[in-house]
């Protein structure tokens, strides 16, 4: 059974693999971002095998490497793959003057879990020379290539997206419990001063009851004891860290009523529904937020694909104050692509009325309107898509 389950596994490829192989050859550094656990160290080992592979979380790495750089890269003098780069920021002015002096493409592969001090350091050193890749938990396309996908939306909304909950048959709750106190904490206590760990563990429940919604930080902030300011530096954290991300407005103005404030969503939702107690896939039909949940699956399921596919499209929503609203949109090549996310599996002409309504709006702007559903099936319409879950990816093309 065991040695069935890893063959499959095996069969796992990961999307982004293609594009970092290109761009390999194009520019002399590479950084792959995404939340721990993703898979890039996997992934990385196994693209470039003769490469040399150093840890700088490993305490005498990081010494040698933010006391002597000069000796380290003396030392290292060949292809190098650096992990959690963003530990020894001395690092990169030195790998820019190597860069240069060399003219070698796909030289380093720089790879951190912590978007905000890599990418800060990254634009302050290595600007123009490095291309920039983001790898997150499993999607959909990667899941169904390798027969992993299940035929339910519910059971792999409450599973995770995570690889250790496939490769080594972890159990949701346990990956999430041991996720959430062995990394986020541990991101947590480097980013920013938390005096009471119960207290932002309280905070991020909080974030993950408000999915799908507009953010609103003196209320969060209000719940859980702490100033609207503390609310947004703790918010950061969670983006940098990759456990949510915001949803921004269209920025179109019709009449100046467009709301402004950008939505919540988890980059996992089976981590969302561990902060939510949520354990039974069979509990999500009659779950008071069916709704949201299924939302926060296909918007960040949207973003995936994007990221792993190479595609550099442009995501937010529009909502405006009469209540006329579209769940996604997906800007690409100055058109939109237009989505309403319902969880039924039954389809109803009200559906529609969203993309309808803002599709009259934008007129010719808009490439295409699409309604994705719990249902399997695929329907095309006169004027829009009907798109199962597990094709959510089709309304990137």
């Amino acid at each position: 059974m065991r040695v069935n389950f890893l063959i499959k596994m095996s069969a796992v490829k990961r999307t982004i693999e293609s594009s970092i192989k290109y761009y390999a050859k194009k520019y002399p550094v590479l950084a792959v971002t995404g939340p721990r656990q993703s898979g890039k160290t996997t992934m990385l080992k196994t693209m470039f095998p003769k490469y040399t592979y150093i840890s700088l979380e490993n305490p005498d790495l990081r010494e040698f490497a933010t006391t002597d750089p000069n000796g380290f890269f003396k030392y290292y003098s060949g292809n190098l793959i650096l992990d959690e780069i963003q530990q020894t920021p001395a690092l990169f002015s030195y790998i820019q003057t190597l860069v240069d002096a060399s003219g070698k493409m796909g030289q380093f592969i720089l790879s951190g879990s912590q978007n905000f001090h890599l990418m800060q350091h990254i634009t302050q050193s290595l600007a123009g020379r490095v291309a920039l890749f983001k790898l997150l938990p499993f999607d959909f396309d990667e899941l169904q290539q390798a027969n992993l996908l299940p035929d339910n939306y519910e059971e792999i909304l409450v599973k995770g997206c995570y690889p250790a909950i496939f490769d080594r048959e972890i159990s949701s709750k346990v990956f999430y419990a041991n996720y959430l106190q062995t990394y986020v904490e541990k991101d947590l206590k480097q980013l920013i001063d938390v005096r009471d760990l119960r207290q932002f563990r309280n905070f991020i429940s909080l974030c993950a009851a408000r999915s799908g919604q507009l953010v609103n930080l003196n209320s969060l902030g209000n719940e859980c004891g702490i100033s609207q300011p503390t609310a947004k530096a703790w918010l950061s954290v969670l983006e940098s860290s990759y456990i949510v991300f915001l949803l921004q407005p269209y920025h179109v103005n019709f009449n100046k009523r467009i709301v402004k404030t950008p939505e919540l969503y988890f980059y996992d939702t089976g981590l969302l529904c561990h902060l939510l107690k949520i354990t039974n896939p069979q509990s999500i039909q009659l779950h008071p937020l069916k709704g949201s949940l299924f939302e926060n699956l296909i918007v960040a399921e949207a973003f995936k694909q994007n990221d792993h596919k190479y595609l550099h499209a442009d995501f937010c929503f529009w909502r405006d104050a009469s209540g006329n609203e579209v769940d996604l949109l997906v800007e690409h090549n100055d058109k939109l692509s237009i989505v309403e996310i319902k969880a039924s599996s039954t389809i109803k002409n009200e559906h529609f009325k969203g993309l309808n309504y803002f599709g009259a709006l934008e007129g010719s702007n808009v490439k295409s309107k699409n309604l994705i559903y719990t249902g399997a099936l695929n329907q095309k319409r006169s004027q829009l898509n009907v798109v199962s879950w597990r094709e959510t990816g089709a309304i990137l093309k």
